[in-house]
């Protein structure tokens, strides 16, 4: 049943409605509503006709799959002495990650290959969005050019919109397509999410992407990806050369301060944390910040040590299961999203169990991902005798 086409088409469209409508739909209540059609009720629906692709899973990611189960697990638990105001709508989140982990196996149907097109054209798309971004801020608003740009729909944030498209780019570098008309469009894409990226001005987003673009040649092993990390950093240089005053303005902002504080945090509620959902502040020489801005801080914060524990499990297991299948095209663009998100979780993106947002492109994408790496090997070297023999 979820192997037909009219299904696929329906996954499709979830898939290409959670990485696109984030820029470009209405709102937010919108976008929300939007993944419930698209992406969480076709899951519900073709997921036991799928579940032979799940006991594949199973059998071949057994390792996050556990870690994944016993995070989600503690997680509910710490409702208990949470301080959440509305502990009904946590668990409400909890099963919008279970599904929308559930949703790329039965999406992929034994076919990485069909992930890769996929997100190459909602690469394509986030570039016309950042264009869209640019001169519409600049151009109709007039906004001066040293000004933050602030992107369409949720984009809008320079810091979350800036890892968005640096996400975008990365998963793009690392699947180049084959049709040359299709290359265009990817040179061009890839050219307006780095100009996006840039005049955001998210230090953090920038650095995360330069060293992961630099790291390529570590994993991909080619003479393209050493050209692209030569041209990643001519690039940096040549930015802070000419952006030098923008770059040290705000100099760490307060990022040592913040980091501080969440360590006193942690120190206060060690075991259980303050419950997920609690709300809290980071007090740091008088100061008052909402989230810690660390993404490993804040779930040690809310879930305490055993939390951060199961977290790091789940990454690493990520990690393991990515760097089995790294001679793979979908296993090297996975690994190269694995590390940008990394990086990008040591200077923001707080949020782990929030509903659907731009934080999700470097927390629950990564790791749903993972659960097609069970089919990489052969259907990627499949491909590969395709395209040599055409």
């Amino acid at each position: 049943m979820h192997a037909n086409r009219g299904a696929q088409a329906w996954l499709t469209a979830g898939l290409l409605w959670f990485l696109l409508a984030i820029a470009f739909a209405p709102s937010n209540k919108i976008y929300q509503q939007g993944l419930v059609v698209f992406l969480w009720l076709p899951t519900l629906v073709f997921a036991w006709s799928a579940h032979t692709r799940l006991v594949e899973v199973w059998d071949a990611q057994r390792f996050v799959c556990v870690a994944v189960l016993s995070l989600l697990g503690w997680a509910a638990l710490s409702l208990i002495w949470s301080a959440s105001p509305d502990s009904g709508r946590e668990v409400k989140r909890l099963l919008y990650i279970s599904v929308f982990l559930l949703f790329f196996p039965v999406l992929a149907n034994g076919r990485s290959e069909r992930v890769i097109t996929v997100m190459q054209c909602a690469g394509v798309g986030l570039g016309l969005a950042a264009l869209i971004s640019i001169v519409r801020f600049y151009g109709q608003q007039g906004q001066s050019w040293v000004a933050r740009l602030e992107g369409i729909g949720e984009l809008s944030h320079p810091i979350l919109g800036a890892y968005v498209i640096a996400a975008a780019i990365i998963w793009l570098l690392h699947w180049q397509p084959r049709q040359r008309w299709f290359q265009v469009l990817w040179v061009a894409s890839i050219t307006s999410l780095a100009a996006f990226v840039v005049f955001c001005q998210s230090r953090g987003a920038a650095l995360a992407l330069m060293f992961t673009v630099i790291a390529m040649p570590i994993w991909c092993r080619d003479r393209r990806s050493c050209l692209i990390a030569l041209g990643a950093i001519a690039a940096a240089v040549l930015g802070f050369w000419l952006l030098e005053p923008l770059v040290l303005a705000r100099g760490f902002s307060y990022r040592p301060e913040i980091f501080r504080g969440s360590l006193q945090m942690i120190a206060e509620h060690p075991v259980l944390g303050l419950g997920l959902g609690s709300f809290y502040e980071v007090l740091s020489n008088g100061i008052q910040f909402d989230h810690s801005h660390n993404m490993f801080t804040h779930i040690a914060i809310e879930l305490g040590l055993p939390g951060l524990a199961l977290w790091l499990a789940v990454w690493l297991a990520v990690l393991l299961a990515v760097w089995r299948k790294r001679d793979t095209p979908f296993g090297k663009g996975l690994l190269g999203l694995w590390v940008f998100s990394t990086l990008a979780m040591q200077f923001d993106a707080a949020s782990i169990s929030g509903s659907p947002r731009a934080e999700w492109f470097i927390t629950w994408l990564p790791v749903g991902l993972a659960s097609v790496l069970t089919w990489a090997h052969a259907h990627d070297q499949a491909c590969d005798k395709i395209a040599r023999s055409s």
